[in-house]
C-alpha cells in the first residue's frame, strides 16, 4: 500500500473522522461541556463518515463508489450544520436561539438517539453558545473546517477512482 493509494487515503479519512468524533466525546467529558443538537448531529456525521470511509477502504467498485457518495453527502451535511451553528454563534446574544418552536428532523433524530444512547447523543446545551474557543475559533468553526477538508478529500478520491476506472476500460478496449 503506497502512501497515496486510494485505500490508504480512505483509511486515513476514516481514522481522522473517528478521531474527531472521539475528541468531541472527550472534550465534552473532560471540560463538562453541554453539547447542543447541532453539536451531537455533527458528532454523528463524523461517526458516519468514519464508517463509510472504512467501507470504501475495504471495498472496490460500486460499493466503494456508493460509500464514497454517502460519505460526501454526510460531509456536506456536516459542513452545512457547522456553518449554520457558526452563524448562530455570531449573532448578538439573545437575538436568535436554536431552542423553542417545533423540533425539526435533526432535533428529533438527536432526541431519539439521546434516549437510546445518552452517553453519546444526549443534547443538553444551546447551539448559539460558544462553549469553547481554540485559537480564536469555536468548536463549530473547527468542525466546519474538518467537514470541508473531508469533503474535498472524498471528492478527490472519487474523481481519482473514476479516472483510474476510465483508464482501465480504455486499456481493455485496446487489447
Amino acid at each position: 500500500m503506497t502512501p497515496f493509494s486510494g485505500r490508504f487515503l480512505w483509511l486515513t479519512l476514516a481514522a481522522g473522522s473517528a478521531a474527531l468524533a472521539a475528541a468531541s466525546l472527550a472534550l465534552t467529558e473532560w471540560l463538562s461541556l453541554q453539547p447542543c443538537h447541532l453539536c451531537i448531529f455533527q458528532r454523528l456525521l463524523f461517526m458516519m463518515i468514519a464508517g463509510l470511509a472504512l467501507v470504501a477502504a475495504l471495498s472496490s467498485g460500486i460499493l466503494r463508489g456508493a460509500s464514497g457518495a454517502l460519505a460526501a453527502l454526510a460531509a456536506a451535511s456536516g459542513a452545512a450544520a457547522a456553518a449554520y451553528q457558526s452563524w448562530l454563534q455570531g449573532q448578538p446574544p439573545g437575538s436568535v436561539s436554536c431552542a423553542g418552536g417545533e423540533m425539526g428532523p435533526v432535533e428529533r433524530l438527536v432526541e431519539w438517539l439521546g434516549q437510546q444512547v445518552p452517553a453519546l447523543f444526549l443534547a443538553t446545551g444551546f447551539c448559539e453558545d460558544e462553549a469553547l474557543v481554540i485559537l480564536g475559533l469555536s468548536l463549530a468553526q473547527w468542525a466546519l473546517l474538518g467537514f470541508v477538508g473531508m469533503l474535498a478529500m472524498i471528492l478527490w478520491l472519487m474523481w481519482h477512482q473514476l479516472r483510474i476506472t476510465a483508464r482501465d476500460r480504455r486499456q481493455r478496449i485496446r487489447v
